[in-house]
């Protein structure tokens, strides 16, 4: 075994994941503190090609120095939209046919493997929320769902970051890989 060098990866050039079809999969930051988490939430939606990120209320928005240190180039390839209200990006979604996820722990929430994908067919926007207060108390009537990654230890949530990709590749895998 060996490690592959950065040229047998075959990364695309940042031209042509512009021009290369994107997954419908949407990240919607809700008021995150922390932009460090925002950059990871870049460097995620690039991994997976995903169609863009909405940066809501308090989120740090590029160019920010935090965001630039975690997303090492990504947020100057996923494309992203600003919105001062979280409501309003989620109603944009759902205006146009998204399915709205919500990351959440309530008293209706699915366990994230136990959610099954619309045929395969769907668009997701997943909203992950504030660190500290989760998503948004307006925007839960909203929601299509609320997905809850299952814990067992001492601790009842995730860092944001770790939250957002989970799930993503979750959604992801479910699109892709549902009849593999």
């Amino acid at each position: 075994m060996r490690k592959l060098s950065l040229k047998e990866l075959n990364r695309l050039s940042p031209k042509d994941y512009e021009i290369r079809e994107k997954h419908p999969i949407i990240i919607i930051l809700d008021n995150i503190r922390s932009a460090h988490n925002v950059g990871s939430a870049f460097r995620t939606a690039d991994a997976f090609a995903l169609e863009k990120i909405l940066l809501c209320g308090i989120t740090a928005k590029p160019p920010h120095r935090e965001i630039l240190k975690t997303a090492i180039g990504a947020s100057k390839t996923v494309g992203w939209q600003y919105f001062e209200n979280v409501v309003d990006a989620v109603r944009q979604c759902k205006e146009q046919g998204y399915i709205i996820l919500g990351a959440e722990q309530t008293d209706k929430s699915l366990f994230l493997q136990n959610y099954e994908i619309d045929g395969g067919k769907g668009k997701y926007a997943i909203v992950m929320g504030n660190e500290v207060k989760g998503i948004s108390e307006e925007i839960l009537p909203l929601l299509d769902h609320c997905l809850e990654i299952p814990q067992f230890g001492t601790k009842h949530s995730l860092n944001v970051s770790v939250a957002t990709g989970i799930i993503v590749w979750d959604i992801f895998s479910k699109l892709k890989y549902k009849d593999v």
